[in-house]
């Protein structure tokens, strides 16, 4: 019998049990819970997390852990303020990343989630092997908590993705699919990529967009429906890859607009499941 996949939605970590009591009025069974503040991994929200998953009966699939410091969503500073890659940030975050591990291990969630930067795909690069190194001190310190430590998908080629998991060369490596940064960076187109990523997948995000157009900003985030990203095609070959998890609605706006759109990405994917 074929697996029906669950759907989700990205909701944050401040005021947790109002953004799960929301996930459960949209009918949605799971989501990934957000952080971009370290200072939020408190006892107290530990204890909230748990109480609002059982009491919406809501599945909390990840962590989406940021960090601190600047980040800037564009190929111009993108490379030097995003993730464990720029050497000014790194120790900070490699103690950010771990902080949300330990959360996610209080708060009984399997994985943490995060974008790893724009892993250089010159192996020659020097910023390369430090990168690698620190990603691998995150993942040790994953898999001592038995956790998952998963690498979304954006910044990098696939291949520099699946090069860097094996470099990193621990046993909890995943990937956090996310098939419209794939075309907003420019990167690849998602379906193909599964050919590359596809056995590490461990999330995904239900998210659409465009390739870019403009040398220095990333690709235009859309609706679900009315971007490049095929789902009538990608939802089949995720789960011939054994694919078994959440389906994450991700809608980068706020306000009534964000809304909508994931009530109409719903009601487009009920019927792909």
């Amino acid at each position: 019998m074929e697996t029906k996949l669950r759907l989700g939605v990205i909701q944050g970590l401040a005021n947790v049990d109002e953004e799960l009591r929301k996930v459960r009025e949209m009918g949605m069974p799971t989501c990934q819970v957000g952080c971009w503040d370290p200072n939020l991994y408190t006892e107290e929200n530990v204890t909230l997390i748990m109480a609002a998953s059982r009491k919406y009966d809501v599945e909390v699939t990840t962590i989406w852990a940021g960090y601190s410091g600047p980040d800037v969503w564009d190929f111009l500073k993108g490379p030097i303020t995003i993730g464990l890659v720029p050497p000014e940030y790194r120790k900070q975050r490699i103690e950010d990343l771990k902080k949300g591990a330990d959360f996610a291990a209080k708060a009984k969630v399997p994985s943490i989630t995060t974008h790893a930067g724009f892993i250089p795909e010159d192996l020659n690069n020097p910023l390369y092997q430090a990168t690698i190194t620190a990603l691998r001190e995150v993942a040790k310190h994953c898999k001592s908590l038995g956790l998952y430590f998963c690498l979304e998908t954006g910044q990098e080629t696939p291949i520099t993705l699946l090069r860097a998991i094996k470099d990193i060369g621990t046993d909890n490596m995943g990937v956090n699919f996310d098939p419209a940064n794939l075309l907003m960076y420019g990167k690849a187109n998602p379906v193909d990529a599964l050919d590359i990523l596809g056995p590490y997948v461990k999330g995904v995000h239900a998210k659409d967009g465009e390739y870019p157009t403009d040398p220095l900003q990333l690709g235009v985030e859309k609706p679900l429906g009315e971007g490049r990203v095929n789902f009538p095609a990608f939802i089949p070959k995720l789960k011939s890859f054994g694919y078994t998890g959440a389906l994450t609605i991700e809608r980068e706006i706020s306000g009534p607009r964000q809304i909508e759109d994931i009530k109409r990405a719903i009601e487009m994917l009920k019927e792909l499941l």
